[in-house]
């Protein structure tokens, strides 16, 4: 079973991508699914990406153990 499902675009299509990738997860039935966005967003883009139902967003520099203590953080709250 799928917990999370990170992306990253290299081509600025975040405001694109993780609606539809949210949008397809939920007619799937498969809203209890993380996604998660990784890369260069700019930060006025975040809130759109939080209001289109993305769970956390790492940018630049993220420090690895936080950003996966995070993560796990989130699904056991989803989980719950």
């Amino acid at each position: 079973d799928v917990h999370v499902v990170g992306i990253s675009s290299q081509a600025a299509g975040h405001k694109t991508l993780a609606p539809k990738l949210i949008a397809a997860l939920r007619a799937a039935g498969a809203e209890d699914i993380l996604v998660i966005c990784g890369g260069v967003i700019p930060a006025q883009d975040h809130k759109f990406l939080k209001d289109a139902g993305v769970a956390a967003i790492f940018g630049p520099g993220t420090n690895i153990p936080v950003a996966a203590s995070d993560i796990l953080r989130l699904i056991r709250e989803r989980r719950a």
